[in-house]
């Protein structure tokens, strides 16, 4: 198989427009006078960018982006133009966005290396920091391709191994400030790869025991992780009820992994976090099945544990003072002889009872053995993260995760967190109102709760499940995957990992 793109980045204190390149990278709002390095670079190139800003060819916007050949008056053998928009619109996740589409068209045209000038001036409030961390998160995200299965040949057109990028500015203040935001940007944007690969691998790959060696292989190659898994024998004994229900009818049976991170001082009042994730390596619906159109995608149903996990290996290379906990209950939800069924009672690990109306609302039934597991483990705060419901698609749309929870600190620290990564949320109630659409009159719940507030009622089911604990759920169904569109790369995004570690590290 093909090695993914390596993305290496530094910040230098340099003259842009001095540097060697395959590509120069500089960002401009919508504007109609060019100024600073913009109008260096037009005066240099014979007035280039002002005739295309006057033709109309380019205007600046976001998500817009225009190449131009510099014909040896630069350094830089390419000039790429990257809008951003308005100027008093503009926020972190701008540059990342223009740093992402920067990097993915140097890879499209094949070019190893490139100098990025984007958001020296966005706003002064923003630390070097944080934009150099936005820029390189960008950047790995952009020079991303799952190719991993595709053979060599004449149809393949030619790609960089490494992408070499250099944030570059003339102000060693500015420079100075971004090597931190570089170290940190190389973390999380290394680890939102690592899912989008884990995530786009397809169900004859990632079954939920070799996701449980890909745990054990992060808890091997990060230090300050351990890895334990529970497979089905493991479960019974524990009576993980929902978890073996789910995967009764496949072949591949269930696993639970546990991957711990533990600061170097810890006593007995180090908080403990949770984050727990659903990992359906696919998604049949079961018994329930579901329609054969667009099933392929199923492997997705992975991506809230995926997240968890690379969160995981950033966690351990960042280093907080907090104990954590990544929980991830991994099944096959497939149709066969010995498939839980529809009027099944399943016996939950916290004992509570549930009436199955559909195997198609699986996740919820191994979140909830996930979530009364991690609170009996000393979890004093609880998030967790799945591609849930399609009922939070039709409330939200594709731009936006619900967020629901027991706790409104909580639920703030998760919409601060998600400030930070561009990666947004938007809060959605799971009040006792919508608990009665789960009673079961023949068990404690039942596993659907009727046609309407499906997003609402889904994460009703779980806060039944929470003790003491503060707990939030991550509905991240409409969000997790972009399809082929123009300047996307197909595949999973890995939404959650930047908001996991963000909010993790914010934690004291």
């Amino acid at each position: 198989m093909k090695q993914l793109i390596q993305v290496r980045v530094k910040a230098v204190c340099a003259d842009p427009l001095k540097l060697k390149t395959d590509i120069l990278a500089i960002g401009l709002f919508e504007q109609k006078k060019l100024a600073g390095l913009a109008a260096e670079i037009d005066r240099r190139g014979g007035g280039a960018i002002s005739a295309l800003i006057r033709l109309g060819d380019f205007t600046g916007k976001v998500k817009t982006s225009a190449l131009l050949y510099t014909q040896n008056k630069l350094p830089a053998k390419r000039l790429l133009l990257v809008g951003l928009g308005e100027k008093n619109k503009a926020d972190i996740d701008t540059l990342r966005t223009a740093a992402a589409m920067s990097a993915d068209k140097a890879v499209e045209l094949g070019a190893c290396d490139i100098v990025v000038c984007i958001g020296g001036d966005i706003d002064s409030k923003k630390r070097p920091e944080q934009i150099a961390r936005a820029l390189t998160e960008g950047l790995c995200f952009g020079a991303y391709r799952y190719d991993e299965y595709l053979t060599d040949g004449d149809s393949q057109k030619p790609r960089p191994t490494v992408l070499k990028a250099v944030i570059a500015d003339n102000s060693a203040a500015f420079i100075s400030g971004a090597k931190k935001g570089i170290a940190t940007g190389l973390i999380t944007g290394s680890a939102q790869n690592l899912a989008r690969t884990l995530a786009n691998r397809p169900a004859n790959v990632i079954t939920p025991q070799s996701l449980a060696a890909e745990g054990k292989a992060i808890a091997r190659n990060f230090k300050g992780l351990r890895c334990s898994v529970m497979d089905e024998k493991k479960l019974a004994v524990k009576k993980m009820g929902g978890i073996l229900a789910v995967g009764k009818g496949s072949a591949n049976k269930p696993r639970l992994i546990i991957i711990e991170y533990r600061p170097s001082k810890i006593t007995s009042k180090t908080p403990v976090v949770g984050l727990v994730g659903k990992a359906i390596t696919f998604d049949s619906g079961g018994i329930s099945i579901k329609p054969s159109e667009g099933m392929q995608d199923m492997k997705f149903d992975k991506s809230g544990g995926i997240a968890v996990m690379a969160a995981m290996s950033a966690i351990a290379k960042l280093k907080p003072k907090i104990r954590v906990l990544g929980i991830v209950p991994a099944a096959e939800n497939m149709p066969s002889g010995g498939s839980y069924r529809p009027g099944d009672i399943i016996t939950t690990y916290s004992g509570k009872t549930v009436e199955i109306h559909s195997t198609d609302a699986e996740g919820r039934m191994l979140l909830c053995d996930a979530i009364a597991f991690a609170e009996e483990l000393g979890c004093g705060t609880i998030v967790d993260i799945a591609t849930l419901t399609g009922a939070c698609v039709v409330a939200l749309g594709k731009k936006r995760a619900g967020l629901m929870g027991n706790d409104a600190k909580l639920i703030e620290q998760l919409k601060d967190a998600s400030q930070q990564t561009g990666e947004r949320l938007w809060h959605l109630p799971c009040d006792d109102e919508f608990v009665e659409a789960m009673k079961s009159k023949i068990a404690d719940l039942k596993n659907t709760g009727g046609k309407w507030g499906g997003a609402c009622t889904a994460a009703a089911f779980l806060s039944r499940f929470v003790k003491k604990a503060k707990w939030a759920h991550v509905d991240m169904a409409g969000v997790g995957v972009w399809g082929e569109e123009k300047g996307q790369t197909p595949g999973s995004v890995g939404f959650g990992v930047r908001l996991l570690t963000e909010f993790v590290m914010a934690q004291r």
